[in-house]
């Protein structure tokens, strides 16, 4: 099996887990997820957790119970809105979604982080804001990364030019960066969470 296979097949397993969490408020047994996965063996079982443990989508208690970690609540897709002129729309059910199945593709190697100062308020990222960083990611001109410069933590937009890496400010307030002794990259972003109310 191809490894697109494999991730597909991992998250309609992931899907089939989280569907049983959202109707019965728990995770099923390791027989019960023989039956939701198609497995035929406990050992496949025990295989197949292990798989979601080392990618963040579950957990462990002491005793070996399954806690939920990105298996978690699917939110319904309800269609499209305009953001331009207003247009007439029918509420219509299209899908359900998880937001952690969206937003992240390497659940073991991403994490939140909250946003401090203004410096990148032109890219639409302001304080309280939560960046999610996939630190798997190898960072590309015009990414945005968390990177420690000199001992310091900051994010920013990573520019390399001639071989020497530049980060850039999305506020004209801001001077552009350049390590001094220094660099390393924590993480590219890969969305961005705000609340409203």
């Amino acid at each position: 099996m191809r490894k697109g296979e494999r991730d597909l097949l991992l998250k309609s397993r992931v899907k089939a887990i989280s569907e049983f969490y959202l109707s019965k408020g728990r995770m099923p047994s390791f027989s019960e997820l023989c039956s939701l996965t198609g497995l035929r063996s406990k050992n496949a079982a025990f295989k197949l957790v292990k798989r979601l443990k080392n990618e963040g989508y579950l957990d462990q208690d002491e005793k070996g119970k399954l806690i939920p970690r990105l298996i978690n609540r699917t939110i319904k897709l309800l269609g499209a809105v305009e953001a331009g002129f207003p247009s007439p729309a029918e509420e219509e059910l299209i899908d359900t979604l998880s937001l952690d199945e969206f937003l992240i593709n390497n659940p073991s190697s991403t994490y939140l982080l909250k946003v401090s100062g203004d410096s990148m308020a032109g890219a639409g990222i302001l304080p309280e804001d939560l960046v999610l960083v996939d630190c798997s990611l190898e960072p590309k001109n015009g990414d945005i990364v968390i990177a420690q410069v000199d001992g310091e933590w900051t994010i920013k937009y990573f520019e390399k030019r001639d071989g020497e890496v530049f980060l850039i400010p999305a506020n004209s307030k801001y001077d552009p960066i350049k390590p001094k002794e220094e660099l390393k990259i924590g993480g590219v972003v890969i969305a961005v969470v705000r609340k409203y109310r």
